[in-house]
């Protein structure tokens, strides 16, 4: 009994994990484009010359 338990509990923590790491996945892939998008997208000075294209 307690080994099954054991393998059953290390599934469940595995499922867990993989499907955290496959959301973690998905935000960086969105943050990523974000990012791409901002510095594609960045403004203009008055002067005619770009901008830095963070705000940090």
């Amino acid at each position: 009994m307690g080994p099954l338990l054991v393998v059953l509990l290390l599934a469940l923590l595995l499922f867990g994990a993989g499907f955290a790491l496959h959301l973690l996945w998905w935000i960086a892939v969105v943050v990523l484009v974000l990012w791409l998008l901002g510095f594609v997208m960045r403004g203009t000075h008055s002067s005619g010359g770009r901008g830095r294209w963070y705000r940090w």
